[in-house]
């Protein structure tokens, strides 16, 4: 799972957290601040909770810091995520950066629910574009005030019943990220490539190897897929059902025949 569910009486609260690639942080210290506080929020969105609040972690220069902060400050107006806290130290040497988060989540999502049968839904922000020198995908440029709704949908989703467990892609990309929600259950599935959302002009190759800002992996039970596709069209983004996860053990990519 991207979180851990904490019980508090009858509340529900998802704890997660992130840490930077350290060459990212060195080269934009300013994105490795924004995807901080990105990541956790999918985190959040991934366990079917609402984040609550970011706390981080600096280390580095004045001038890195305060780009990272500034990354920080412009994910959380846009995510509508506060940073309650945070430590900094100010160091010469190598930079780092790590940020935690905790989220509301009434019906938590977890790989542990993932059940052969199943159906598997991909979803994505296409409008956006590769980054040249990290593979990151960020959409949040083009999707804008949309993000902050974007995320908490699937809070919504795992409280209908629509979903049932989710994994966000990030650095291990999309077909990595699958065999993480798969491993738990010993389940596997064919994932039809032709199915999957992809942006335009994106090489398959890139894509499926890639962190994009908002992209999901969803167990979705039969017979909620419609409504599962049709929440994620009514919010302009790409969802389609790649595949039917099985007891196999073997994530298998399909291509025509």
């Amino acid at each position: 799972d991207d979180g851990a569910v904490v019980t508090a009486g009858d509340r529900r609260v998802v704890a997660c957290g992130e840490a930077l690639f350290p060459p990212f942080v060195a080269a934009d210290p300013h994105g490795a601040g924004f995807a901080a506080v990105l990541a956790n929020v999918n985190d959040c969105a991934a366990m079917g909770a609402v984040p609550l609040g970011i706390v981080d972690t600096i280390i580095g220069t004045v001038d890195t810091a305060k780009a990272a902060l500034a990354g920080m400050r412009e994910a959380s107006a846009l995510y509508d995520v506060p940073i309650v806290g945070g430590h900094l130290t100010i160091h010469d040497g190598p930079p780092s950066i790590s940020a935690f988060a905790v989220g509301d989540a009434p019906a938590p999502l977890s790989v542990t629910h993932a059940r052969a049968g199943q159906s598997l839904v991909v979803a994505a922000a296409l409008d956006g574009e590769m980054r040249p020198d990290f593979p990151f995908f960020p959409a949040f440029r083009s999707r804008g005030s949309r993000c902050a709704g974007d995320v908490r949908l699937l809070a919504r989703l795992a409280d209908d019943g629509v979903c049932v467990a989710a994994k966000d892609v990030s650095m291990a990309g999309l077909v990595g990220s699958l065999a993480m929600l798969l491993e738990c259950g010993g389940l596997g599935v064919t994932v039809d490539v032709d199915a999957v959302p992809t942006p335009a002009g994106v090489p398959l190759t890139r894509w499926l190897n890639c962190f994009p800002s908002f992209g999901f992996l969803l167990c979705v039970p039969t017979g909620r897929e419609h409504g599962c596709l049709a929440a994620f069209a009514a919010r302009d983004l790409a969802a389609a059902v790649v595949g039917t996860l099985d007891g196999g053990g073997e994530l298998i990519l399909a291509r025509g025949d």
